[in-house]
């Protein structure tokens, strides 16, 4: 089975420094296969026949790195789903953001919709199994509900990938 780790809040403002080399690596002694990583934000694409758990993950890259970085794992098939769930024509360029944000495993993607500020007329939201998939268009972004995630409990059950990473990825899975 073809896996993506979506690891949160590495490489972001110069703070937890992952090595991308030493992070195909740590993979590698888990055990895992065909082991690739996509930009610096912390997406590691692997093969493994057994199964994959993030906290064995999450223990392996403690000691590694020596800070916790908190992991979710998404499947081949999940990832199509949520890149088969994303319009064509939301992009992420300078006319529109979108971004994907993959919930931890437990929350569930139409109850975490409920506790969003999404604001008609300005942001549109897609509930899908796992994820949300947010779009705004450029000039709006500072009026957003959705800006105020990053300050919510719900922030700290999610990772965010904006759209052309998570069809990139999507991709990178079909490669390996």
């Amino acid at each position: 089975m073809v896996f993506v780790a979506l690891l949160r809040g590495v490489n972001v403002g110069g703070k937890n420094r992952v090595e991308m080399a030493r992070l195909r690596e740590s993979f590698e002694r888990l055990g895992f296969e065909d082991v690739r990583t996509y930009i610096n934000s912390g997406n590691v694409i692997f093969r493994y026949d057994g199964t994959a758990d993030p906290e064995t993950i999450e223990r392996a890259l403690a000691e590694e790195f020596g800070f916790e970085i908190r992991v979710t794992l998404r499947d081949k098939p999940s990832i199509d789903a949520v890149a088969a769930a994303l319009p064509d024509d939301w992009v992420n360029d300078d006319t529109m953001k979108c971004d994907v944000m993959f919930l931890w495993d437990g929350v569930d993607s139409h109850a975490a919709l409920e506790d969003l500020t999404v604001k008609p007329g300005i942001d549109e939201v897609k509930p899908v199994e796992g994820a949300l998939i947010w779009r705004v268009d450029r000039p709006a972004v500072t009026r957003s509900g959705l800006m105020k995630v990053a300050g919510s409990d719900l922030y700290k059950s999610m990772t965010v990938r904006n759209c052309n990473t998570l069809r990139k990825l999507a991709a990178l899975m079909d490669a390996v």
